[in-house]
């Protein structure tokens, strides 16, 4: 995590370090470039590394993630738009575009769909466009590894945060994070323009500077987000068998696993072990905080 001194996602990573007792070092800019040369920060940042971070492979999770679902019993369906959904005796009747299936309980985690297809609840949900950038370094290459070059999270001082990750393959990849425009899931723009490409050139230019070469790869994804960007797990209210679980807001995935123990235990025995009173929805109907 790079930044000023007092900015929050430095104050933030150090206080979230030192209260989980997560070992860090706390490095200035000078030390940043020694340690990592692919990184360039101004005189005033530093940097806050955790040796014991890593990167997740989502593609390579979910597979795994599937292939144990089915073989634990569940029915898994690819390609099946859900239309809507209504309460019947003893349980919930999930309608799609072609079948219509019985439960005792639903799971909503549609991500960016989830407001339409909860729309009675008017979720304090956005959708929020965001870019994705992947880039041929333009010289040292062997800097730009995974044993060289950690994952690397930047705030400027207009409080913008981007992010970077290592070539393992495919390019170093960096984009923005929370920086993007509020859509619509259904009619977003998936085209990535000139200017948007500029944008993240800029920041590789000054802050990672050797990792500008030829562009490789650009995407568009989605974030849903909530107010205070954090999760929501919680009854639909007035619909005890409708589980909410998202938004998360660009970070949910690595808390997938905990996630899935979380709705397994709440819809097979009504309980879990955690505290779940952060993520409740009746958070956002208190003053100051809708």
């Amino acid at each position: 995590m790079i930044g000023a001194r007092d900015s929050g996602i430095v104050t933030g990573t150090l206080a979230s370090a030192g209260r989980h007792q997560v070992p860090y070092e706390l490095l200035d800019a000078d030390q940043v470039t020694r340690r990592f040369p692919a990184f360039s920060p101004l005189d005033d940042m530093v940097g806050v590394y955790e040796p014991g971070a890593s990167v997740l492979r989502p593609e390579r999770i979910v597979a795994l993630q599937l292939e144990l679902a089915s073989r634990a019993g569940a029915s898994l369906q690819f390609g099946e738009q859900a239309l809507g959904w209504e309460p019947v005796p003893g349980g919930i009747e999930l309608r799609t575009e072609r079948n219509a299936w019985s439960a005792r309980h639903l799971v909503c985690c549609a991500g960016p769909w989830t407001g339409a297809l909860l729309s009675a609840a008017a979720l304090p949900l956005t959708v929020e466009r965001q870019v994705q950038t992947w880039w041929e370094p333009s010289r040292d290459p062997e800097l730009f590894s995974s044993d060289r070059m950690p994952v690397s999270m930047w705030q400027l001082a207009n409080g913008t945060v981007f992010y970077t990750m290592p070539n393992r393959g495919d390019g170093v990849k960096a984009g923005w994070h929370h920086n993007g425009p509020t859509v619509d899931p259904d009619t977003v723009d998936r085209d990535v323009t000139p200017a948007e490409n500029a944008s993240v050139a800029d920041l590789l230019r000054r802050f990672v500077p050797h990792a500008k070469g030829q562009r490789l790869h650009q995407t568009v994804c989605l974030y849903t987000n909530t107010p205070d960007g954090h999760f929501i797990v919680d009854e639909l209210p007035g619909h005890e068998r409708v589980l909410v679980v998202s938004a998360c807001s660009g970070h949910g995935f690595k808390f997938a696993s905990v996630m899935g123990e979380i709705v397994a235990d709440l819809v097979t025995t009504g309980r879990c072990a955690f505290d779940l009173a952060p993520f409740r929805l009746s958070r956002f109907s208190r003053p100051g905080t809708a």
